[in-house]
C-alpha cells in the first residue's frame, strides 16, 4: 500500500460525505480472505502503536501496590490499590469500573490478585491487563511513557469474522496524520496474516456515518 493512495481515499471520503454537526470517527476496515478465524492459529489478536492518537481520550485504570501508587495517581485516570480490592465485591461496581476505562494496567507482583478479583468482569470484555500491550509492569516501572503509548495503541483483532475494524482517528485530524495511522495498522495486519498480501481482500476507510471508500492496494 502506498501512502498517496491512502491520501487519495481520504480526499474522496471528505468530498463525498455529508458534513455532520460533530467530528466523526475515522474507521479502517480490512477484509481478509483465505483465513478461517474459527481456527485459533489463524486468528489475529495483537496491538498496534500508531504515530498519533485517535482524537479520543483513552482512559487508563491502574491496579497497583504501594510501590506504584503515588506515580499512578499522577498519570492514570483511575487507581485501585491492592488495599482497595476488598471494596470490589459488588458486581455492579465491578461492571462500572470495567465500562469506565479503556485499558487496565497492573503491577506484576499483584497480578494473581487482580485476576482473581476482576478477571470475571474484565476477561469477557477483553480488558484484562495484557502483557502484549505492555500493561503488566514491574514495581519499579515508569508509568508515564506507558500511558502516553496507550493513547496511541489500538487492538487489532479478527477472531469472530475475517475482518479487522479499527478507529484510527477523527474527522478533525489532518489527512497526513490519518494516513500515517492507517499505514501503520495496515502493515501490522499485513505481517500478522500467514500469506501477507494474499490474505487481504480489500481495505476501506469510512466516517462514523458515511459510506466506505476503498483504498487501492
Amino acid at each position: 500500500m502506498d501512502k498517496k493512495d491512502i491520501q487519495k481515499a481520504l480526499e474522496d471520503l471528505r468530498k463525498n460525505s455529508v458534513k455532520r454537526k460533530f467530528s466523526q470517527s475515522v474507521d479502517l476496515v480490512i477484509n481478509l480472505k483465505d483465513i478461517d478465524v474459527k481456527k485459533t492459529d489463524q486468528q489475529i489478536d495483537l496491538y498496534a502503536v500508531m504515530p498519533y492518537d485517535t482524537g479520543k481520550k483513552v482512559k487508563v485504570c491502574a491496579f497497583v501496590a504501594a510501590e506504584l501508587t503515588s506515580q499512578a495517581k499522577d498519570v492514570c485516570d483511575v487507581v485501585v490499590t491492592n488495599e482497595d480490592f476488598a471494596k470490589f465485591t459488588d458486581k455492579k461496581k465491578l461492571k462500572n469500573l470495567a465500562n469506565q476505562c479503556d485499558y487496565f494496567i497492573a503491577q506484576a507482583t499483584i497480578m494473581p490478585e487482580v485476576a482473581k478479583r476482576f478477571g470475571s468482569v474484565l476477561g469477557p470484555r477483553k480488558k484484562m491487563p495484557n502483557p502484549k500491550a505492555g500493561c503488566v509492569v514491574p514495581p519499579n516501572a515508569n508509568l508515564k511513557p506507558l500511558i502516553e503509548k496507550l493513547q496511541k495503541t489500538v487492538r487489532v483483532a479478527a477472531k469472530v469474522e475475517p475482518v479487522v475494524k479499527i478507529r484510527v482517528g477523527s474527522e478533525a485530524m489532518e489527512d497526513v496524520k490519518l494516513t500515517d495511522n492507517i499505514f501503520t495498522v495496515y502493515n501490522t495486519v499485513l505481517h500478522a496474516v500467514p500469506n501477507e498480501r494474499n490474505n487481504i481482500q480489500k481495505v476501506l476507510v469510512k466516517f462514523t456515518m458515511s459510506k466506505p471508500v476503498g483504498i487501492k492496494i
